[in-house]
């Protein structure tokens, strides 16, 4: 996924490993040859509208909701089709009131009437406050899970890793985000909780005690799941 950092020049752009501690503790009970950490992408201002979310000091949020604000206004003196601009009203009293468009109650058909206009605040936007840069790689984790993404862990072997993915996402599609092939063929997903898995001491005593789930395509993988994908090569 993609970060937008606006107005934080103390997190370097590029690729930052997502370092949450759950890792850390399941990786002390699994035997692999290496740790992987999922990623963020930390990318500049001048891609915001590419970003998946943004990250904003708590001083710049108006900047940022004032660029939608101005946008806002701009189209509104274009003379706009009623359904548009009845929306695009809505839009700038949320945005005179300091809200951002994300999470803000606009509805489906709302949203799509003004689809084709590129909105910065109507992504997800961690907001933080200065003090919170002394802990660049907290501050990155929080931005990544307030922005709706989770992780999922496959553990032993070659590697104890977590991987990435939305939250509402399937056992299918999660399975996707390994390989193409193991989404072809999938059969089933074997999965443990990182609660069951850490209780009993590691794999295979949750498996001995019960805790391994038999779950189909539309399982909703949950946050840091560990996921074992049967699949027909």
């Amino acid at each position: 996924m993609k970060i937008a950092l606006f107005g934080v020049s103390e997190i370097k752009l590029g690729k930052h490993n997502l370092k949450d501690p759950r890792l850390d503790q399941a990786d002390k009970l699994a035997e692999a040859d290496k740790k992987t950490h999922a990623q963020a992408d930390m990318i500049g201002e001048d891609q915001l509208l590419d970003a998946d979310a943004i990250l904003a000091l708590h001083e710049n949020k108006a900047d940022l909701i004032l660029k939608d604000l101005e946008f806002v206004e701009t189209r509104l003196g274009r003379d706009p089709q009623p359904g548009e601009r009845t929306v695009l009203e809505k839009i700038k009293t949320l945005l005179e009131s300091e809200r951002f468009m994300f999470n803000s109650g606009l509805s489906v058909e709302e949203l799509q009437a003004v689809a084709a206009h590129g909105f910065y605040t109507n992504k997800p936007i961690t907001v933080a406050a200065r003090e919170e840069l002394q802990n660049p790689e907290a501050l990155v984790l929080r931005a990544f899970q307030e922005a709706g993404y989770i992780c999922f862990l496959t553990v032993g072997g070659k590697e104890n890793r977590a991987w990435p993915i939305r939250k509402g996402t399937s056992a299918w599609e999660a399975a996707g985000t390994i390989h193409s092939d193991i989404q072809k063929g999938f059969i089933r997903a074997e999965i443990i909780s990182l609660a069951d898995f850490l209780a009993a001491g590691g794999e295979t005593q949750a498996k001995r005690a019960g805790k391994l789930r038999l779950e189909l395509k539309n399982y909703v993988v949950q946050d840091y799941d560990l996921v074992n994908f049967r699949f027909n090569k």
